[in-house]
This record gives C-alpha cells, structure tokens and sequence, in this order.
C-alpha cells in the first residue's frame, strides 16, 4: 500500500484525485499508477483501471487470476467491474468512499447476484493516510 499512497501523491502533485493502485503478481510489482482523468482527458483513466490494463499488457493475458490489486481509496462501480472482469484475486484498498464506493459503500458491486467473479476483500489499509490525502486535496481546491 506504500507503493499506492505514492502514486496517489504523485498523482496529487499533477492536480489530479489522489489515488493510487499497484498491482503485484507472484510477489513482484507489475503494474502502479496513479489517477489520470484530468492529462488523459478520459473519464476512465482511473488509477485502477489503469494498472489493469499496464498488468494485462505485462502478462499478456486479460485475466488477472493470480494478483492483488492495491488501492488507496475504495473503488467505485466502473473499476469494480473491471476488477470482477481481470479475475483480480485480492483486493486491498485504503479509505472508504460513501459517495463513489461500490463494494462497501453504494451498490455493492461484489455482492449483486449478477457479479461474475469475487475477490477476497480487504478494506481499511492505511486508511488514516489515504483519507487525508484526499480530505487535503479537496480542502486546498475549495481555498
């Protein structure tokens, strides 16, 4: 997750959300990135969606069956469904998101009868650090 928490800083200092996701398979990094909605001019450039694709392209394969997903803030409904998609094995993410979640929060993506593929989840990691990354960023944008 320290891996993620830099990305999201990273992603902070060019102006975009802060957050950050990491992918590791077999013990090794194979794919981390930060948000990039705002230099791609694409909505889905999410940190999540992102480093799926750079860990597809790395495996060569779009299934994503033995890796763990690390992210700073609780995906929302889009990125879960990817993370459903690339059979993420583990997910581990950092803050809560009541607004925009989708697996604790919202609709629940992982839990919807129609979700073809459940990761094992686990919230909460570093969640102080990657709340007040977030909770800074919008704090200094509204002045």
């Amino acid at each position: 997750m320290d891996l993620a928490l830099t990305q999201a800083r990273t992603a902070a200092a060019a102006g975009e959300v802060p957050v950050g996701c990491v992918i590791v398979h077999a013990g090794n990094v194979i794919a981390q990135t930060g948000n990039r909605t705002l230099a791609d001019h694409d909505p889905t450039a999410h940190a999540e969606m992102l480093a799926i694709r750079n860990a597809a392209a790395a495996l060569g394969n779009e299934r994503l069956i033995d890796c763990d997903l690390y992210v700073t803030l609780e995906p929302c409904t889009m990125c879960a469904a990817a993370i459903s998609f690339a059979r993420i094995r583990r997910l581990y993410y950092g803050a809560a998101d009541p607004k925009a979640g989708a697996v604790e929060n919202g609709v629940r993506y992982f839990s919807a009868p129609t979700c073809l593929h459940r990761p094992q989840i686990y919230g909460g990691i570093a969640e102080i650090e990657a709340a007040e990354l977030l909770q800074s960023f919008f704090r200094a944008r509204r002045g």
